[in-house]
């Protein structure tokens, strides 16, 4: 059989898992698929993936790319990962790609999803996929006006976690939208839910380490009140850590989609 590329669309709750990233001793998503994957297959197989999520992070559209030598038809290669997996974890598409796909260097935008619940009792049946911050009174409108000084090509470095030491920290934020459930596609995906629940969207062609959580928690600064929506200038141009506000919790992020 010809060697293929194989590229996986992957579905997962992180909760359980110490991020994407293969650890030693410990348990991750890259490792759950490599197992599984090399049990169908028969033979040790490397799983590489686009964006590597950290502890706590779930995904609907994680991006991964196995190379295999194997006569198990494509179409059928979804299922049959996912039948040896975790049920936490699913395959949910398996497309053949050319030899020279990049699955790092390839995408041309990805988003990621933020979620806060505002209301006073605990979220019980979400409270893995939410940040809750109960009787938050966030003002949306100032955290989109915050959200829209981010639009555009940039130096995120203020944005970036504080051991990110890579010299390029230019990122281009195609969007950053802060709504309520009352947004229609919000209230499909939570039907039963009310205002209390907050989604933070932010689509950018590449993010540095921690950039999607530090964003989110500087947004919440300026819904609370403690910081002026004009200030993310300031912020940017300071190309500092410090300067921004805190991370948010990794539980409420979830990579939603990539695009090649």
């Amino acid at each position: 059989m010809a060697l293929r590329n194989v590229k996986l669309t992957i579905s997962y709750d992180g909760t359980n898992y110490h991020g994407w990233q293969l650890q030693p001793g410990k348990r991750t998503i890259q490792a759950e698929l490599v197992n599984a994957v090399s049990e169908l297959l028969g033979w040790r197989t490397r799983v590489t993936a686009c964006s590597r999520t950290d502890a706590g992070v779930s995904a609907k559209g994680q991006v991964a790319l196995i190379q295999i030598d194997s006569p198990i038809p494509t179409k059928n290669l979804a299922k049959a990962i996912t039948d040896r997996l975790p049920a936490d974890i699913a395959v949910i598409e398996a497309v053949d790609v050319p030899m020279g796909f990049n699955v790092i260097g390839d995408p041309k935008c990805k988003l990621y999803r933020y979620t806060i619940f505002t209301g006073r009792a605990r979220p019980v049946f979400e409270i893995h996929h939410c940040w809750h911050l109960p009787e938050a009174k966030l003002d949306i409108s100032a955290m989109n006006q915050a959200a829209k000084l981010m639009l555009g090509q940039k130096d995120f470095k203020s944005f970036a976690a504080a051991d990110d030491h890579r010299t390029d920290s230019i990122r281009t934020i195609f969007r950053c939208d802060v709504y309520s459930s009352n947004n229609p596609v919000a209230s499909i995906e939570h039907r039963e839910s009310s205002d209390d629940w907050i989604f933070i969207d932010v689509e950018g062609d590449r993010f540095l380490y921690n950039m999607v959580r530090n964003i989110v928690g500087t947004l919440v600064e300026a819904g609370v009140g403690r910081m002026k929506p004009e200030k993310i200038t300031e912020i940017i141009e300071a190309k500092n850590r410090r300067a921004a506000g805190p991370i948010a919790p990794p539980e409420g992020l979830c990579l939603m989609w990539i695009k090649y």
